[in-house]
């Protein structure tokens, strides 16, 4: 196993899979009486977080404690980093307290790479900025193997705000990595320039949803990241929810097994109705579930599964 987990790159297809298979032993945790496992006893896990969360964070925290490790949660607002202290002067105090995991969301890209080099325990990338988030595309495969039954040869349409989605980077190099067709739908403003064969062999771009709809079995909505955008990306809300919004006639185009999914938070009415939101075929709501199983299966992997 890998000591840190900080990109969809780090993971070979064995890794992979023994993090998803673990997940599913951790799911059935969640349906005894007491939500518990002895396994990371006495290990410290810090939550560091510099930007909002509520499900990634939350996530993780449930995660370590169903594995009965200590958790420590940082918010960077109410903490020196407020005052001006360094991402690298906070690693040394977690350091110093004894951190054995660190779970890092940061708005610079390339923020927990940095944090692995000055610390001394394992560090998880719960998103840095565009970059990546590599614990959504495992619970995001997760998901489809479990409604599916299979990865190896799904064909994935990714849909929306690619070029400012970490999720859509993790996703299409592990779901590559797992034998999947990756297909990324969105303005030509919101695909980046630097998805090629190179990155991941199979991953195909369009510009146009309705051609695409009719030969997927997922399709995964994306947010528009307005917080991130500082230009005009298309000419108006009403535009893009027309264009690539999925709605009701759009999902009945899918074909009758295909599933609907999202990493939210959503922005109903945009890039997706609810109508399809609160359908049979979406798994929004089990996504979430299923991330606290993946995360308590790459927490163990990485403390207590490996004998460090």
């Amino acid at each position: 196993m890998i000591r840190h987990l900080l990109s969809g790159a780090d993971l070979d297809a064995a890794t992979a899979i023994q993090i998803l298979d673990t997940a599913a032993e951790m799911a059935t945790v969640a349906g005894r009486e007491v939500k518990k496992l002895p396994a990371l006893r006495g290990r410290t896990v810090v939550n560091l977080f510099y930007e909002d969360s509520t499900r990634t964070r939350i996530s993780f925290e449930a995660a370590a404690k169903r594995l009965s490790a200590d958790v420590i949660n940082f918010s960077a607002k109410g903490s020196s980093v407020a005052k001006g202290e360094s991402l690298k002067d906070t690693a040394l105090t977690l350091q110093a307290m004894g951190a054995d995991a660190v779970v890092v969301r940061h708005p610079a890209s390339g923020a927990p790479h940095r944090l692995a080099n000055w610390v001394d325990g394992s560090v998880v990338n719960a998103g840095d900025g565009t970059h990546e988030h590599p614990t959504q595309a495992l619970l995001d495969a997760y998901t489809m193997r479990s409604r599916l039954g299979r990865l190896d040869g799904l064909h994935v349409a990714i849909v929306g705000d690619v070029l400012h989605s970490r999720v859509a980077r993790s996703n299409v190099l592990l779901l590559s990595t797992l034998g999947a067709k990756v297909t990324l739908v969105g303005p030509p403003t919101l695909i980046p320039v630097d998805i090629s064969p190179a990155l991941a062999p199979g991953t195909d771009v369009s510009y146009d949803l309705d051609t695409v709809l009719p030969g997927v079995d997922v399709v995964m909505m994306l947010r528009v990241q307005r917080e991130r955008m500082n230009d005009s990306y298309f000419p108006s809300a009403r535009e893009y929810a027309r264009r690539y919004g999925l709605d009701g006639p759009r999902m009945r185009r899918l074909p009758e097994h295909a599933i609907v999914m999202h990493p939210g938070p959503m922005n109903r009415g945009m890039e997706i109705t609810p109508e399809v939101a609160d359908s049979p075929r979406s798994t929004i709501v089990e996504q979430v579930a299923n991330g606290v199983s993946v995360r308590m299966a790459v927490l163990y992997l990485l403390l207590g599964g490996n004998n460090r």
